[in-house]
């Protein structure tokens, strides 16, 4: 639980201080994008990865590994001595995480009996409520703070202590588990999924600052040569061994490539929202981290309240399909509501004023949150679910990390490189309303792919053998 907190609180920490970074340590607008970007894109790369490794060599051994190398690169990027290093530490932390995260639920799946995991699956649920609304108040308040003068650094350096006790509380609690049929690595397929995604994501990062030359547009065609070869060698290993890092046939299920579709895609709107709006609180409206972070508090306690609502009234009542599409539709209107008050307003608006489309935007999020895992995972047979939950996590950060990458375009794109004081507002109160723009047709998007969703998910779903499933996967929050 305590590493579980960590990686859910460093993932929200950090964009709330990233003004700051920029501020203090001169990073460019293509290196504050990869210091969220990197720790996505090294996450879903190494995902599935990491929980086969604990499958073959002890889930508790890899567990340790992860928090402890996690701690390590969370010392790095707060003694980072340029944004380079902090970009480098960045993506570190986040293949530690791709090592100590899958261990997390495979732990609690092999230490506890079928019938006390409910108690321990309602102390998780709690652990990820606690995690989404502390991070972005205990950034803010850490930035704000300055301690000892340094800055933003206490936001990486807080894992320490953390990190340390959980290393000494797992070493000694942790039992040692493995598979007994452990699918095997498939490190090459790992290989072409990290450079299909650098050849599209590095273009679209930098092309901005670069003036978008030719050869940004030859890697970015040259991405999807990447991941149609990444393609084909899934086949011949599934062939060959049965242990493919994408297990092709799954996409066979209509549900689960239409569900599929529909995490990258939200993941990509994600992407995007949160770090524009960030920058547009902070920079554009000339805010303080602790003024922003409180702003988003009542987006995070909507979420929370969605979530739970969906799961346990709507979806036994409507049906899933109706919930998500319900959702989208809902944060889709929070997304146009805060276009239309961001335009009225403009640099005067006020929090309160903001409340209203968050608290939209927040339900809409928590009622598509929660039962999207059960209904992607409806129709896929037994035996491949826990392959299947590792892909649907694998894709929804791959698409995080493209929205990202896409920030440069939707909102960077509209800023002019010299802008005097008094312009800055209004230019980022502008870009701020065409990336929101873009947020909308990603809902629209993510609504019309619901159709190929069931209508109802599965009421029960169990994997086989040692490997466990989680119907509401607390990594897609």
């Amino acid at each position: 639980m305590t590493a579980a907190f960590m990686d859910l609180v460093d993932v929200t920490i950090v964009n709330i201080a990233i003004p700051s970074i920029q501020a203090e340590a001169g990073a460019s607008v293509s290196q504050i994008q990869w210091i969220t970007a990197g720790y996505a894109l090294a996450f879903a790369a190494g995902l599935i990865t990491g929980g086969r490794l604990g499958d073959i060599h002890g889930r508790k051994r890899l567990f340790l590994i992860g928090i402890g190398g996690f701690t390590l690169a969370s010392a790095l990027c707060g003694f980072a001595a340029n944004p380079e290093m902090l970009v480098a530490s960045r993506i570190l932390q986040g293949g530690m995480a791709a090592l100590m995260v899958p261990q997390v639920l495979s732990i609690v799946h092999a230490t506890f009996p079928a019938e006390e995991r409910g108690k321990v699956f309602g102390l998780f649920g709690a652990i990820v409520g606690l995690g989404a609304v502390s991070g972005p108040l205990l950034g803010a308040l850490l930035t704000e703070w300055n301690l000892w003068g340094l800055e933003w650094r206490p936001i990486f350096l807080i894992n320490l202590p953390v990190g340390i006790a959980g290393l000494i509380l797992g070493s000694r609690f942790i039992t040692e588990s493995k598979a007994p049929r452990a699918l095997k690595l498939d490190l090459v397929g790992v290989a072409l999924v990290t450079l299909g995604l650098l050849m599209l994501l590095y273009p679209l990062t930098r092309g901005r600052e670069l003036g978008w030359p030719l050869w940004g547009y030859v890697s970015m065609a040259g991405a999807l040569v990447v991941l149609a070869a990444l393609v084909t060698y899934e086949k011949r290993k599934t062939a060959r061994d049965g242990s493919p890092l994408i297990e092709l046939s799954l996409f066979r299920v209509k549900s689960f490539a239409a569900g599929v579709a529909v995490q990258t895609v939200f993941g990509i709107g994600l992407g995007i929202f949160f770090l524009v709006w960030t920058l547009y609180m902070q920079v554009g409206l000339g805010w303080r981290p602790l003024k922003a972070g409180l702003t988003g508090v009542p987006f995070s306690i909507a979420v929370s309240m969605a979530a739970g609502l969906s799961v346990q009234k709507l979806v036994p009542r409507v049906g899933g399909r109706a919930v998500l599409q319900s959702g989208a539709l809902t944060m889709a209107a929070g997304v146009l509501l805060y276009l239309w008050e961001a335009g009225r307003y403009g640099t005067s608006i006020a929090p309160w004023q903001m409340a209203l489309p968050l608290v939209v935007m927040g339900l809409g999020m928590g009622l598509i949150f929660a039962p999207l895992t059960d209904m992607v995972l409806s129709g896929v047979p037994r035996e491949h679910a826990g392959s299947a939950s590792g892909l649907i996590n694998t894709v929804q950060q791959m698409g995080n990390a493209l929205g990202l990458g896409l920030v440069s375009v939707v909102f960077f794109n509209q800023i002019p490189d010299e802008l005097r004081r008094d312009q800055v507002g209004p230019v980022f109160v502008d870009a701020f309303q065409h990336a929101l723009g873009w947020v909308a047709g990603v809902m629209a998007a993510i609504f019309l792919l619901m159709f190929a969703l069931p209508k109802r998910g599965a009421q029960h779903l169990e994997g086989a053998g040692e490997e466990p499933v989680s119907l509401k996967d607390p990594e897609l929050v």
